[in-house]
């Protein structure tokens, strides 16, 4: 469970802290529905902007921002619903979209519910501590920014090979940044630097996603019922929710997905995974292009009990669907196709994960022969605004994008087999949750008790932690009383 005891001198410092800098923390239920955030807090946001450093864009920390650049406050959940000219789907895909998000991607959220925890119960102390952000790119972005929001130092740790987008952004932001040797599949890499700096900086404080339980918890009190809410809005009589695919990445995303199964018997969840690099189709390694699904390990945080199958997408489609969906060319094809002019112009909300995403759901749907009556769920990350420098090298790789090369990843869009999906048996899920065993037990040296609660007592482990967002919300609010008082 997340460790709630309270350090009484530390919290004391950082509640004189917040009162300095004017900081108030928003709780899960806040986020969850933003709609009861105070008055306000809503007044002083009308003039601030989406990325602003600003410790009230603490409270747009939710999938409920009005889809705009500055001074915009909340509406319903932001998702888009993908055309069936595009998907060739009976089902129907709709994905949450990360963009308006400060930051750009719901990472935000993730690093959010991660640093707040140490910060009300004292534990951490941002004078003589940093917080350091292990990434693949989105998360340690969201973890800069919500260090800078809560005047907390930080370190931003990725792999080298990300798009330059991250690391501009990221040095205007982070105290430092280290670029860790490899690509998006480097994990291990960000793992080792971690391991060093805690043995060589006193000040650091490691949040590894993948290891961070309110990664988790986050997206199931969060992300969950943004879902819940948009299948409320866009269902017809009879609809149901088909499933959700999500990339592995941290797992923390795939705490949606077991709320979505609580609340929607039937559903199945699925794990995306790149083929060039497949963990849990094939225990797999090697190195892929879509840049957010960080693998070769299985997350510490991944519920494999709620986990129905595992996707693999070749890292190329992504690649070229992101030109098929933003390339004049492309988008002068799917126009052709009948696809709805609004949601061809909105299409540059899917970043390369986003594409992968959409291509797990696909095979979801077409596997389990999913018919009109089904909602599929995706994860719009982030948007193309993070990806543009990706486009201009595939320009100068393959030369300029034309009508013909559009029909050809049209054509392979539309045909998108069922190959590499893997329904996992009982059998299946328990082998892959013991593949934790070898880089938390033997190399992190995490309990072997904890690995064997996460399965054996799996309602209690993962149903206590769920539960304690009650706890951290009473915390927060308490610290925020006396930050006022």
């Amino acid at each position: 469970m997340i460790d709630l005891n309270v350090n009484q001198t530390g919290r004391k410092k950082n509640i004189q802290r917040c009162k300095e800098k004017g900081i108030l923390l928003p709780t899960f239920a806040q986020m969850r529905d933003p709609a009861i955030i105070p008055d306000s807090i809503k007044k002083e946001l009308s003039s601030i902007g989406l990325w602003d450093v600003h410790p009230r864009n603490l409270f747009r920390v939710n999938w409920h921002n009005q889809p705009v650049e500055k001074g915009g406050l909340f509406g319903g959940v932001n998702y888009l619903e993908i055309p069936r000219q595009i998907t060739g789907t009976k089902a129907r895909v709709v994905g949450l979209v990360g963009k308006w998000f400060p930051t750009g991607a719901h990472k935000v959220g993730a690093a959010y519910a991660c640093l707040a925890p140490e910060l009300v119960t004292g534990r951490f102390d941002p004078a003589t501590k940093k917080a350091v952000w292990p990434s693949t790119g989105n998360y340690c972005r969201g973890g800069a920014y919500i260090s800078r929001l809560l005047t907390c130092p930080s370190i931003a740790i990725l792999p080298a090979g990300m798009s330059r987008e991250r690391f501009d952004w990221l040095k205007t932001m982070a105290e430092e940044v280290i670029a860790t040797p490899g690509c998006e599949s480097n994990v291990k890499e960000i793992f080792d630097k971690c391991i060093e700096l805690e043995a060589t900086r006193p000040d650091a404080v490691i949040f590894n996603q993948f290891d961070q339980l309110p990664n988790h918890l986050w997206h199931y009190q969060v992300t969950g019922p943004a879902m819940e809410e948009v299948f409320k809005a866009v269902s017809k009589p009879g609809d149901h929710v088909g499933g959700v695919v999500l990339a592995s990445g941290s797992a923390g995303t795939l705490g949606s997905g077991s709320y979505l199964k609580e609340k929607f018997p039937g559903a199945k969840l699925a794990v995306g995974e790149a083929l060039q690099c497949p963990t849990i189709l094939e225990n797999g390694f090697g190195d892929h292009r879509i840049e957010g699904i960080g693998d070769k390990h299985i997350p510490w945080i991944h519920n494999f009990r709620d986990t129905d199958a595992a996707i693999g997408v070749d890292d190329e489609l992504p690649m070229r669907f992101i030109r098929l969906f933003n390339e004049k060319a492309g988008r002068e094809l799917l126009l052709a196709e009948g696809a709805d002019p609004e949601a061809v112009a909105r299409l540059d909300l899917l970043g390369i994960s986003g594409v992968g995403n959409l291509l797990g759901a696909i095979k979801l749907a077409k596997y389990y022969e999913m018919t009109e009556k089904d909602v599929v769920f995706v994860m719009l990350t982030d948007s193309m605004q993070m990806y543009g420098s990706r486009i201009e090298e595939l320009d100068q790789e393959r030369g300029a994008y034309d009508l013909r090369q559009a029909d050809r990843d049209y054509d392979r869009l539309q045909g998108l087999s069922v190959d590499y999906v893997f329904e996992m048996s009982h059998v299946d899920k328990r082998r892959a949750h013991n593949l934790k065993y070898f880089t938390w037990i033997e190399q992190l040296g995490k309990p072997l008790d904890e690995l064997r609660a996460q399965w054996d007592d799996h309602r209690n482990y993962w149903g206590g932690l769920h539960a304690q967002a009650e706890d951290l919300d009473r915390l927060i609010e308490s610290f925020n009383a006396e930050v006022l008082g």
